[in-house]
């Protein structure tokens, strides 16, 4: 984990994509897309059906890591509304196991802005807590400080005549974007014009190391 400052706050980013607040002893991720395998596997395209106990396992290794009191969720969890329904014994059991240990919210997406509750924990459409507005897609309009997720940011640059992809946060002084953490989830250029438009000029790609946090300069 690496300091992050933020709105005010100290956070510390981990190099799996999550954020920390070590202040509430809280776990921030974005877009789990549970069930995912599952939903493409309904429209003939079959995906190997782990995504959701791959995603699962991650979390539960960094609520142990952290000792997470509280954790957010900010939105798209489930890759649909219905996605809680079709979760495997084993991976329902784990999520029960969570959302019963710690402070759990479900921050709905568009892609589960239907969530209803099968698993625990509670679901709002977005949050303010401590001054910061916690939401699922980046309001570029508001100029409250701002934690997000929806665009699953990822920093794509040329390293010694080759391609490398890492998962970033965007961040501006006014809004932050995390990256997916769902094991299952692709990712938008972080140069992207949408994601740019969202958080605003002087954007920066953050790639946490397990020692350093990387800045990148994106172009508005």
């Amino acid at each position: 984990m690496v300091p992050l400052s933020f709105g005010g706050h100290a956070f510390q980013a981990l190099v799996e994509g999550a954020l920390y607040w070590p202040a509430r002893s809280a776990l921030l991720v974005a877009d789990l897309h549970f069930e995912k395998g599952s939903w493409f596997a309904s429209k003939g395209q079959m995906l190997p059906p782990y995504d959701s106990l791959a995603t699962l396992a991650a979390l539960a290794a960094l609520v142990d890591r952290t000792n997470a009191r509280e954790l957010w969720c900010l939105g798209d969890s489930f890759h649909d509304s219905a996605g809680c329904e079709r979760l495997p014994d084993d991976a329902r059991a784990l999520l029960t196991a969570l959302t019963g240990r710690v402070d759990w919210h479900w921050i709905t997406g568009n892609h589960d802005s239907l969530l209803v509750d099968h698993c625990g924990g509670s679901i709002v459409e977005e949050a303010e807590i401590d001054g910061l507005v916690l939401r699922h897609e980046a309001e570029p309009g508001d100029p409250r400080p701002e934690l997000s997720g929806h665009f699953h940011p990822k920093l794509r640059i040329s390293m010694r005549g080759r391609q490398v992809s890492r998962r970033c946060f965007v961040a501006t002084a006014r809004k932050l974007i995390l990256p997916a953490f769902g094991s299952l989830t692709g990712g938008l250029d972080a140069h992207h014009p949408e994601i740019v438009r969202a958080v605003g000029r002087g954007a920066q790609a953050l790639v946490p190391l397990d020692d350093r946090l990387l800045r990148f300069p994106l172009a508005a």
